[in-house]
C-alpha cells in the first residue's frame, strides 16, 4: 500500500505546479525595475491593495469584478498578459456568476393600449392661431405692396449707380497669405541650451513617467494611440516608458533610433548633447 498521491491522482495536476497570481505579478514588477510605489502611481491602485494583491490576498479589492480589474491593470504596467491572470483567478475562485435570462416578453407589452379620442380642444385652439397669423401676414403684405414705397426708390437708385473703376497705374492689392499654424513640428528647432525631450505613442496606450534635473515630477500617466507630450529642462531629463516598442522618442530636436522590445520597460537619462547622432 502506497501513501501519498500517485503520479495519476488529480492532486497532481499541472495546474497546482503554477505560480500564485501574486507571486507572478511580484516577480514581473520586480524584473521591470518597478517599485510599488511607481506601479500604485502609474495604475492608481492604491499601495496597500498593490501588497495585498501580491500577497495573494484579495479581499482588500472590494469583490471579485474589481479584483479582476486590479489584475488587469497591474498586469498591463509590469508587461503581462492579463487574459491568462483573470483565467486563473476565475479558476480558483468559482468563475465569473452566470447572466441572468432576459424574460421573454413583459407582460405590459402583450396589453394593447386603448385607442385615444382625438383632442378638438387642441383642433380648435390651432385653428384659430392659423387664422390669426394669416390675418396678420395679410395686413403687412398689403402695406408693402404700396406704390412709391422707400424699398423701391432704393433699389432704383442701386441700380442708376455707376460701378467705381480702378484708376489707371494702381494694381489692386493682394490679401496677405495666412499664416501657418503652429505645429508640434517646432521640436526640429529644439534650443541648444536645453534638453528637450518628445513622445508620441505609435501604439497601443503606454505608461510613461518624466521628472526634471531637480527631481520634481513633470508627467505621470498613459498616452493613447497619437497623444504626444512635450518636457523640456536646462540640465537633464529622466524618463520611464512602460512601453517602449509602442513609444516614438525626439530628443533635442532628433528621433531616436532604438530596438526596443513590445512591452519593454526602459528608463532613460538625456542631457542637452543627446542624442549623438540622430
Amino acid at each position: 500500500m502506497s501513501i501519498g498521491n500517485s503520479p495519476d491522482s488529480p492532486g497532481n495536476s499541472p495546474e497546482d505546479d503554477r505560480p500564485s497570481i501574486g507571486r507572478v505579478l511580484q516577480q514581473a514588477r520586480i524584473a521591470a525595475g518597478l517599485t510599488v510605489d511607481e506601479v500604485s502611481a502609474s495604475t492608481r491602485v492604491r499601495i496597500p491593495i498593490v501588497h495585498a494583491i501580491e500577497a495573494d490576498d484579495f479581499s482588500r479589492c472590494g469583490g471579485d469584478v474589481y479584483a479582476r480589474g486590479h489584475i488587469r491593470t497591474l498586469a498591463s504596467a509590469v508587461g503581462l498578459d492579463a487574459s491568462a491572470l483573470v483565467a486563473q483567478y476565475d479558476g480558483e475562485h468559482g468563475g465569473r456568476p452566470a447572466p441572468t435570462p432576459a424574460a421573454p416578453l413583459f407582460e405590459a407589452e402583450r396589453i394593447r393600449p386603448e385607442p385615444r379620442r382625438p383632442n378638438w380642444t387642441a383642433a380648435m385652439v390651432a385653428a384659430i392661431v392659423a387664422v390669426i397669423g394669416f390675418v396678420g401676414f395679410s395686413m403687412f403684405s398689403g402695406n408693402d405692396s404700396k406704390p412709391g414705397g422707400t424699398q423701391s426708390v432704393a433699389e432704383g437708385a442701386a441700380a442708376t449707380a455707376p460701378t467705381a473703376k480702378p484708376s489707371a497705374g494702381k494694381t489692386p492689392a493682394r490679401p496677405a497669405d495666412p499664416k501657418p499654424d503652429p505645429t508640434d513640428s517646432a521640436i526640429a528647432a529644439a534650443p541648444k541650451d536645453r534638453v528637450t525631450v518628445k513622445m508620441v505613442a505609435t501604439g497601443n496606450k503606454s505608461w510613461i513617467s518624466a521628472r526634471a534635473y531637480n527631481g520634481r515630477l513633470l508627467f505621470d500617466g498613459f498616452l493613447k494611440r497619437g497623444e504626444s507630450k512635450t518636457f523640456t529642462d536646462p540640465k537633464k531629463l529622466d524618463v520611464v516608458l512602460g512601453d517602449a516598442d509602442a513609444i516614438q522618442l525626439f530628443v533635442n530636436g532628433k528621433e531616436v533610433q532604438d530596438d526596443f522590445q513590445p512591452g519593454q520597460v526602459e528608463r532613460l537619462t538625456y542631457t542637452k548633447g543627446d542624442p549623438a547622432a540622430g
